[in-house]
């Protein structure tokens, strides 16, 4: 793949999670998008972050998703770009994206999953941030 870049910056791989929940159902939603564009636009992690990136982010995601070991070298380019600190955040922004249209299909939890797995998430912290993903996405 020549597309795919080297090594991704910490925003890069925060939108490469966002994007790669939203495309695990091969269905990305209106509301999905639009939550992972607010989330670019509004963020302090994002301030700095040239939003126009975020297509080529998307088209690697993409390009990987279609490789045999796509989801491992995936898993490997945001470990590589993204410093630890920032895996609880990176897994909010995913459970956000998951929930944004209020509907969380069977193989989002399984992307989830994966991510928490990758990024080591603790059981408790995960949860907590599941939960608040949950409550800020309720519809009445």
């Amino acid at each position: 793949m020549p597309d795919t870049p080297a090594s991704l910056s910490p925003q890069d791989a925060l939108v490469a999670v966002m994007i790669a929940v939203s495309a695990s159902d091969e269905n990305m939603r209106t509301a999905e998008l639009v939550a992972i564009h607010r989330m670019v636009n509004h963020m302090p992690v994002f301030a700095a972050y040239d939003a126009d990136r975020m297509r080529q982010i998307a088209q690697t995601v993409f390009d990987l998703f279609e490789e045999e070991d796509g989801l491992d070298a995936l898993f490997g380019l945001i470990r590589d770009g993204l410093p630890e600190r920032l895996y609880e955040t990176a897994y909010a922004l995913a459970c956000d994206v998951a929930a944004a249209d209020g509907t969380l299909r069977e193989v989002e939890l399984r992307m989830l999953e994966e991510i928490r797995d990758e990024l080591n998430i603790d059981r408790l912290h995960a949860a907590a941030i599941e939960w608040g993903a949950r409550v800020r996405h309720l519809r009445p």
